[in-house]
């Protein structure tokens, strides 16, 4: 799993609209968690996870708390730590936290 680091708002939008061609999973990490730490190893470790047709973003809660907020605002979803948002065409699809992350089944929105 290749994670491309989410740091500014126009990578967003980019995501956004490529969202209607793939899927786009936007992970929220806080590096000084422990929890978070531990929840990302284990998510990208998964061998479950779909090899092609999706990108995979982490956002660094810590560096670029502005971009976690403007994602809140922009999906209506509630900020957490650690976080995933899966999007799919403009919308968020589906969304999880904690080790709630680890139950998602991202072969659903192949």
């Amino acid at each position: 799993m290749d994670w491309v680091q989410l740091t500014t708002e126009e990578q967003l939008a980019i995501l956004d609209d490529t969202s209607s061609l793939h899927p786009q999973l936007i992970f929220k990490h806080s590096t000084q968690c422990g929890i978070s730490s531990m929840i990302l190893r284990s998510f990208s470790a998964n061998t479950d996870h779909p090899d092609s047709g999706f990108n995979y973003f982490v956002l660094d809660l810590l560096a670029f708390r502005n971009l976690s907020n403007a994602i809140a605002e922009k999906y209506g979803i509630v900020h957490q730590s650690p976080q995933v948002l899966l999007i799919k065409d403009g919308v968020v699809v589906a969304h999880a936290s904690h080790y709630g992350i680890l139950e998602l089944d991202l072969n659903e929105f192949v």
